[in-house]
């Protein structure tokens, strides 16, 4: 019974971070600026999180070195990474942006032997040779949904949050990882505040559709698939929760093509599929 819930509170995460895309594509149909929805996206999913964390008397400060690099690792990674899926949103459908940002893990993989002297075994040259092999599918046979400066911006993401999370492991490899997100959130608002302020691309919500978006991918696409995932992580586990969330770009695909009639078509669902198993291998112990 544990196990079904956990699974089905990782199933949950996965659905709302699987609409960030769709938000994405609502934000720009409304005429949000990337900085105005990331910055106001961080600024309430922070208020989330943070509540959530004080309600389970989980809510610590980090200090000193601690600190620094949580909020490095916010302000400099994750922020960019967001800003970089979004800018790839301008380019490309959600659920082929939603795709190849799941090639992350090969990025992982790569880090984690260039820096942290792990091996790379059979099983994870065969996954990353079939996750690349779907990027190159999808790029090569979709030519009018895969732009190739989408697909430049996006795989840039995956590539940076592979190195924000690999330098969380190197850093901060013994801080609980909620603890870290309720760090990593404030420092990304910050970090779009002063980039949106001195570009003169940020400025408030003024209508009811405006404020709906980024209360929906503050929530929906942030808050809460972030609560799901670590009380669903409680239950099953690192390895099961990673091989459960990748549904995630099949959500993204699907609400793609029922919200926004994005098409989906046979090489997307082929080369989607090579990425997804080439995850599933890699994760698979």
């Amino acid at each position: 019974m544990t196990d079904r819930v956990g699974t089905a509170l990782v199933v949950v995460s996965a659905v709302g971070f699987g609409t960030l895309g769709i938000f994405g594509k609502l934000a720009a149909d409304a005429g949000l600026s990337i900085p105005t929805l990331l910055f106001f996206r961080f600024v309430f999913a922070t208020a989330l999180v943070w509540a959530g964390l004080a309600v389970r008397g989980r809510l610590h400060r980090f200090s000193g070195r601690t600190l620094l690099v949580g909020l490095g690792l916010g302000a400099f990674g994750y922020a960019v990474m967001s800003g970089l899926y979004f800018w790839g949103l301008t380019f490309m459908t959600a659920g082929l942006v939603g795709i190849l940002l799941y090639t992350y893990p090969a990025f992982v993989v790569a880090l984690s032997a260039l820096l942290l002297g792990e091996r790379v075994t059979r099983r994870t040259g065969a996954a990353l040779v079939l996750a690349l092999t779907g990027v190159a599918l999808i790029t090569g046979g979709d030519p009018a949904g895969a732009d190739p400066r989408g697909v430049v911006i996006v795989l840039g993401a995956a590539a940076v949050y592979a190195s924000y999370i690999t330098a969380s492991r190197i850093a901060l490899d013994v801080v609980p990882a909620d603890q870290l997100t309720a760090h990593v959130l404030p420092a990304a608002a910050c970090a779009y505040f002063v980039f949106g302020s001195t570009t003169g691309t940020i400025s408030i919500p003024t209508t009811a559709a405006e404020w709906s978006v980024v209360a929906g991918i503050a929530v929906v696409a942030t808050a809460l698939p972030i609560f799901t995932f670590f009380a669903g992580l409680g239950r099953v586990g690192a390895s099961r929760a990673s091989i459960v969330s990748t549904v995630e770009p099949v959500v993204t695909l699907l609400l793609g093509a029922a919200i926004l009639a994005e098409p989906i078509t046979p090489v997307t669902v082929v080369g989607g599929g090579l990425v997804l198993a080439g995850v599933l291998l890699v994760q698979v112990e």
